[in-house]
């Protein structure tokens, strides 16, 4: 089998299993095929303060409900994208916020985002970058929905500190075929997280065919980050108003610095 070799990562193949991924292949057609299947998770670890959790909700919920977001999924050969959202921390504590849904239009956008407005947020602990990459991973291989193309959306302000480390998770889920797109929320001596937040997203967390990420630098800038970075992963061709998007060039980067900063090592 070709990814035998990845079994040699005790602790990947634990998280997998532990997760319910299944990486068969399917033989779904008909309506349960969709341009892309698109996982959304965002960080609610405690580097993450209250306001920028909620002009991040708010930012996907306004995202969803923005005309520019349905025309790019309705420019799509089929027209229709499948998507779930969920929010998470720990390595174990992963919430699905959205379960997946069909999304062919404004109707199904806008119920995508009446049901992220209804539900509650939540702060949490640790930042287990690695444990939201694999859960999505398993909600991808367990969604339902067949497409071409398969991504997760990761947003956060911190680096991994928790669970296996980020790397190993990135080649495990990248090695399926699915894409790592990022939006690090990099606020610099504000917080201080860590100095290069971007770096490190372009460096340890991102992967895959056409991965990208969109750097932020303030939280008023969120929600035009959102919807532009939306639009580049929905679309086929890239859009004029997502041009600004760019892929980090990245400096050496320790991809073990949150857990070195936290004083621990990933287990």
């Amino acid at each position: 089998m070709r990814f035998a070799g990845l079994r040699k990562i005790v602790w990947i193949a634990g998280a997998m299993s532990a997760c319910g991924v299944c990486f068969a292949a399917t033989g779904k057609a008909g309506e349960n095929q969709v341009d892309l299947e698109l996982v959304i998770t965002v960080d609610v670890s405690r580097p993450m303060d209250r306001d920028e959790a909620t002009v991040a909700r708010s930012g996907y919920i306004e995202a969803f409900r923005n005309p520019a977001v349905v025309e790019a999924i309705k420019r799509g050969t089929l027209g229709r994208i499948a998507v779930t959202f969920v929010e998470w921390s720990d390595p174990d504590t992963q919430k699905v916020v959205v379960p997946w849904m069909m999304v062919d239009g404004s109707a199904g956008a806008n119920d995508f985002a009446d049901r992220l407005s209804q539900a509650p947020l939540q702060w949490l602990r640790s930042t287990s970058i690695s444990g939201a990459l694999l859960f999505s991973a398993g909600l991808i291989e367990k969604s339902g929905f067949a497409a071409p193309r398969r991504a997760i959306d990761v947003s956060g302000n911190g680096p991994n500190n928790a669970g296996g480390p980020v790397v190993a998770a990135r080649a495990a889920v990248v090695a399926r075929g699915i894409t790592i797109n990022g939006l690090p929320i990099d606020l610099g001596p504000r917080e201080a997280v860590i100095a290069n937040l971007s770096d490190y997203y372009s460096e340890c967390v991102i992967g895959g065919p056409e991965a990208f990420l969109y750097p932020v630098t303030e939280v008023s800038q969120l929600p035009l980050a959102i919807r532009r970075k939306l639009i580049q992963e929905i679309a086929t061709t890239e859009p004029a108003q997502s041009r600004m998007i760019t892929t980090v060039q990245a400096t050496a980067v320790d991809c073990m610095i949150g857990e070195k900063l936290s004083g621990g090592a990933a287990q």
